[in-house]
């Protein structure tokens, strides 16, 4: 049976990346068929959900309010192709935080699970970075890689990325995990 809900990072995953950190609607930039692939998990009955560091907020760069308008930004964009996330979860917490939220722990993706009353078994978190497969792996989800972002650099760095389904974006993956009826290939 199909999971029925993918949850999803942010930076570098449905948007640019940017090491700069994204902080303003203006700098907030979709990845070529990101938002359109939301849509399409949701029209398949898939809920989306967001799970995104924030450490901006933590570092000063940028402020809640500023990160709400980003959020409903996305919000309108996906509205427009029939899409949506639900709930939007983040960390504002910064680098070296204990923060149980901050991945690579994975307190987002269990609040995700505790607020929509489901299990993570089975439930993909699609990342770009080593430690979203290690959140997703510390909650017992099912870690998947997109090459976008951080992706390529991740392959290259040498982790433990057995058993973890790489894709090129969220595209490809949106368009085999909806071939393979919601479940891992």
């Amino acid at each position: 049976m199909a999971a029925p809900l993918v949850i999803l990072d942010r930076d570098g995953v449905i948007n640019a990346e940017s090491d700069a950190h994204i902080k303003s609607v203006a700098e907030w930039h979709p990845l070529p068929g990101s938002l359109e692939a939301i849509a399409r998990l949701n029209r398949a009955g898939f809920r989306t959900a967001l799970a995104t560091n924030q450490s901006g907020i933590a570092r000063g760069l940028f402020g809640e309010a500023d990160l709400a308008s980003i959020h409903d930004h996305v919000a309108r964009e996906l509205a427009r192709l029939g899409g949506r996330l639900d709930p939007v979860v983040y960390s504002p917490d910064g680098p070296g935080s204990d923060a149980p939220r901050r991945k690579p722990r994975p307190g987002m993706l269990l609040e995700i699970a505790e607020r929509l009353g489901i299990g993570l078994d089975g439930v993909p978190y699609v990342g770009d970075s080593w430690r979203d497969v290690q959140a997703a792996r510390a909650a017992g989800a099912l870690p998947v890689l997109v090459r976008t972002g951080n992706g390529a650099a991740t392959l290259d760095a040498g982790h433990d990325l057995g058993g973890v389904a790489v894709y090129d974006d969220l595209a490809a993956f949106a368009d085999a995990w909806l071939a393979a009826g919601g479940s891992p290939r």
